[in-house]
């Protein structure tokens, strides 16, 4: 059965097949596309269906089960319904401690759900939005943080988090602290999957906290020092080259393993005289 007509209620079309080929097609060894051929597949069907792991497998040439295994290691892979803004608040020791935690059951009992689950979605309200405690945003600086659809909204209280998600549920415009303008998930998926949205330059993309050490680089004159230039390789030249050297690695191991032996034994015949 060809990828088109992919089996079960809900095939992928055909402008999604084409684009996850596409997607496929950007990489030396095509495997290395599965990532974000699965944030495409979040894109269409707001979670990776069953249908989108057996079309990711076959354009691939992988088995589903490989597929399978990465889409539930990674947990920006969803098996289950998100809310049109899925917002993650971190739970880890520097954003709990600055009071992550007490945001996060804030928003608990203020959308009445518990972790990873989808808000009901009231009369009048335009979008639905999801929560999930994650264990750390990679924001330290400006703990604590929690994120929306991937954007980070940083230094956040559990009053301005209630005022950021009513603002998101009544479809009122909200940007992220280092970033653009909040899109759905859907629409923050298809990012992740390599089609800009145009919005890269909206927003500034940095905070003061972040750049205090490039600030004092600047004043003291330190720079990095240059890489040493590398010759340019073909991708099968560099796979033939990395095949050769562990090659070589293994046989000088051998040789050396052998000549340990070798002196071992020896030195055991010397101590039997």
């Amino acid at each position: 059965m060809s990828v088109a007509d992919n089996r079960g209620p809900r095939a992928l079309d055909d402008k999604t097949v084409a684009e996850l080929r596409e997607i496929a097609d950007r990489y030396p060894e095509k495997r290395s596309g599965l990532l974000p051929m699965l944030h495409l597949a979040q894109s269409v069907e707001g979670k990776v269906t069953p249908q989108a792991i057996e079309t990711c497998a076959e354009i691939l040439e992988i088995s589903p089960a490989e597929v399978s295994g990465v889409a539930t290691f990674y947990t920006m892979y969803k098996r289950h319904a998100v809310g049109d803004f899925h917002v993650g608040v971190c739970t880890n020791t520097l954003c709990a401690v600055m009071g992550g935690d007490e945001i996060f059951a804030r928003l608990k009992d203020h959308l009445d759900v518990g972790n990873d689950e989808v808000a009901e979605k009231r009369q009048g309200d335009q979008h639905s939005v999801s929560l999930e405690h994650v264990e750390c945003n990679a924001a330290c600086d400006y703990a604590p943080v929690v994120m929306v659809n991937w954007e980070f909204m940083d230094n956040q209280t559990p009053d301005s988090a209630v005022q950021m998600v009513e603002a998101l549920r009544t479809g009122k415009d909200v940007s992220s602290t280092r970033g653009p303008r909040l899109c759905t998930w859907r629409e923050a998926e298809r990012v992740l999957a390599g089609f800009p949205d145009g919005r890269v330059d909206e927003g500034p993309t940095a905070g003061p906290a972040s750049l205090v050490g490039l600030e004092i680089a600047r004043d003291r004159g330190w720079t990095a020092p240059d890489a040493p230039s590398a010759p340019a390789v073909g991708a099968s030249d560099s796979k033939d080259a990395a095949v050769a050297d562990a090659d070589t690695a293994r046989a000088e191991s051998e040789s050396v393993d052998e000549s340990s032996d070798a002196d071992e034994s020896g030195a055991e015949k010397e101590e039997a005289k």
